[in-house]
């Protein structure tokens, strides 16, 4: 996931008040709250963040987190000799948050749509959601847009990028997840200090799985006992079951949108459709022998921007994937990538269709995770 849309920072990644002023000017009045959460909760997270190096030190650490901050270490330098991903300070220490999400994003739709709102700011462009650093404000934000009429989703996110301009700290909303969501998690959050695309999400988060996917099956390939293997394959069967059972509802919620029907029609297709989603899920779980990983994603009531942002980290995966065989190392196909980022972003969406088997949705501005669900 990219950067939670915070401040125009210094190249340096340490904040200045101007920069900050800046930002929210140009954000206008109605966002000094925002910005000033997101200085804040930014700031703190830094502020938390002890080297892993000295942890590893300290004989009062915990040992069970010793044993992940050791294999987070291990796993970070795998991405720098290994990936090819960024040698710098990000991921070499360690933030313990006091709470189970880095933060919250708000994702809005307007009820008969599954396009998105979006939300412009300076560094990270236009986006389709707000990151909030508490859970109450993000829920706040969200109660105004339903008086709106729309459709709106609060789910927490584990990690974030700032892109580089901060040393992003591994964080304790993700220390402890199984080996291969660990590595995951890291390698797709160095992605994206590699090559990020304003205004493009598809491009960004696509790219930036791509290469957490192929990232963690060379890190197994190496590293991990049998049962870690397990686990991330069974991962991997639940998370891709899920995903396609998504897609196929908002396949059917597109359709009806996209119909003839009036818009009291379309009210109550997309209650029936939503129905049939929650009976769905219940029996895809059956098979899973009740693993209920993903039920925080039913936590609220089922709506349009639950399903928005599906396609945005899986679009052109397969375009991606081909050309880092095309290219055959991960230098090559980081030069490659970058310069498709150069080219205007109709351009390099077709690129990316005709190099891989694209899934089949609209392109659209999105923003937003799949639940790890491990």
């Amino acid at each position: 996931m990219r950067l939670p849309a915070l401040t125009v920072l210094p190249k340096s990644g340490v904040p200045t008040l101007s920069a900050c002023l800046c930002a929210m000017v140009l954000g206008g009045c109605a966002q000094l709250g925002y910005y000033a959460q997101a200085t804040h909760g930014q700031s703190s997270l830094m502020a938390a963040a002890k080297p892993i190096d000295d942890l590893l030190l300290d004989p009062d650490v915990d040992g069970k987190l010793r044993q992940r901050l050791v294999k987070a270490k291990q796993i970070r330098q795998f991405a720098v000799s290994e990936l090819g991903l960024p040698d710098n300070a990000s991921y070499k220490s360690y933030a313990d948050l006091q709470r189970p999400f880095a933060l919250w994003n708000v994702v809005a739709t307007p009820e008969l749509s599954l396009r998105p709102l979006q939300w412009c700011f300076p560094v990270a462009g236009c986006i389709s959601y707000r990151g909030y650093y508490s859970k109450d404000d993000a829920h706040a934000f969200a109660a105004t847009l339903r008086a709106d009429g729309h459709d709106v989703q609060v789910i927490g996110v584990p990690t974030y990028s700032t892109l580089g301009w901060f040393d992003d700290p591994v964080l304790s909303t993700f220390i402890r997840s199984p080996d291969g969501e660990l590595a995951r998690l890291i390698f797709h959050e160095l992605a994206h200090q590699v090559v990020y695309v304003k205004d493009d999400t598809q491009f960004n988060e696509s790219f930036a799985t791509a290469v957490e996917e192929e990232g963690v099956e060379r890190w197994f390939a190496l590293h991990g006992d049998a049962n870690a293997k397990r686990l991330y394959a069974e991962f991997k069967v639940r998370r891709g079951e899920f995903l396609g059972l998504l897609l196929r509802y908002r396949t059917e919620l597109a359709i009806n949108y996209a119909g003839i029907a009036t818009d009291d029609e379309k009210r109550l297709r997309k209650v029936e459709i939503f129905a049939a989603l929650q009976r769905a899920y219940q029996t895809l779980k059956v098979s899973w022998y009740g693993f209920a990983g993903y039920d925080r994603w039913f936590a609220e009531p089922l709506s349009n921007a639950h399903l928005a942002s599906i396609a945005t980290y899986h679009e052109f995966v397969p375009g991606f994937k081909a050309l880092l065989r095309e290219k055959e190392n991960f230098a090559n196909f980081y030069q490659a990538v970058i310069a498709l980022a150069a080219e205007n972003k109709l351009d390099r969406h077709r690129k990316l269709a005709a190099l891989g088997t694209v899934i089949p949705v609209a392109i659209e501005n999105n923003a937003g995770r799949l639940p790890a669900g491990n």
